[in-house]
């Protein structure tokens, strides 16, 4: 990987992802550390223990987005998995083996690649155990195949090869709906000034930080809860965040349609109210940033449509996504 920094991988994710700076900075520490001992490993008279993470957010807050564009910008192959179809599976082995194959393959073959890259698992919250208590086999069961790989193990892949599990980084993600009201009972009996000198942040930070504790109360077994431990939260969407995913980020849905109608000599104009009125809808369909690509092409369609057949349009304009668009010709030849 590209030897970088924290703050140069925060830099680049900035390009990339509107917001969420604190998990952000704890998952870029988390990933310049780890391939840091990764690359001590070798020789060390002790062994360094490897960190795996945690995001805790909401559906389409960019914990997907996060891994995918730190995969990018690092230079390591990249796999995503859903926790939640692992469970549903008779052969929970065989399909761990599966994801670990694919990172092969991203790594066109290379096994020394594949054994740095990184292993993004959705939804691990979908396999808690019923209540904390009465246990789910499968959820159970998939919680200890993953946990195994994510500790360090050989995997035997198809056609025989095997594959170090040691070095790579797996980067858990779940919604955790109902953890808040579990963090409020544990914060009943979490740390408290002495004297007028304790740094009141630093007290309610700590209380506020998700625990292997809490992890466990929610239904995660001991051990797996204990292989994830650094924890990073993603805010919720706010309207202001979803109008900026749509126009900052280089690859943002708008710049995205603005360049291939520029490719056709077209201008596209959308006003600020646009980006407003769709952020408002996206909120209201609670998907986070997710229903934004559908919103903007779905107000799209009708330009597209117009434009495949009049070649003389050099202009879009779009005031207010409840109003039809402007088309204007390129002006005529005096």
């Amino acid at each position: 990987m590209n030897a970088m920094t924290p703050s140069q991988i925060v830099r680049h994710l900035d390009q990339h992802v509107v917001g969420q700076d604190e998990a952000k900075k704890t998952l870029a520490v988390a990933i310049y550390w780890h391939f840091r001992k990764a690359r001590q490993a070798l020789g060390q008279p002790i062994e360094l223990a490897k960190s795996n993470v945690l995001l805790i957010g909401s559906t389409g807050t960019g914990k997907t987005l996060l891994c995918e564009t730190l995969s990018r910008v690092l230079g390591v192959p990249f796999v995503s998995a859903d926790a939640a179809t692992l469970a549903q599976t008779e052969f929970v082995s065989r399909e761990i083996e599966a994801i670990l194959q694919r990172l092969l393959d991203k790594a066109d073959g290379d096994l020394e690649r594949a054994q740095r890259g990184v292993v993004f698992i959705d939804e691990v919250d979908k396999l808690k155990t019923a209540g904390g208590q009465a246990r789910a086999a499968s959820g159970e069961s998939v919680q200890h195949a993953l946990l195994k790989i994510m500790e360090g193990s050989q995997v035997q892949l198809r056609g025989g090869q095997y594959i170090d599990t040691t070095h790579i980084l797996f980067i858990c993600g779940g919604a955790f709906v109902g953890l808040d009201e579990i963090l409020r009972d544990t914060q009943a009996f979490g740390y408290i000034a002495l004297s007028a000198s304790d740094n009141q942040g630093a007290i309610t930070t700590l209380n506020t930080r998700v625990k292997p504790g809490d992890l466990r109360a929610y239904g995660l077994i001991p051990e797996f809860a204990g292989r994830l431990p650094i924890i990073a939260r993603l805010q919720d969407l706010t309207k202001e965040m979803l109008v900026r995913i749509m126009v900052e980020p280089k690859g943002s849905i708008y710049n995205q349609f603005r360049e291939v109608l520029r490719a056709d000599g077209v201008e596209l104009a959308v006003e600020p109210l646009v980006f407003e009125q769709i952020a408002d809808l996206a909120l209201e369909y609670k998907a986070g940033a997710r229903s934004l690509r559908g919103l903007f092409e779905g107000l799209m369609r009708d330009v597209l449509y117009v434009l495949a057949d009049d070649p003389r349009i050099r202009k879009v304009s779009i005031g207010s996504l409840f109003e039809p668009a402007r088309f204007d010709p390129a002006p005529a030849a005096p």
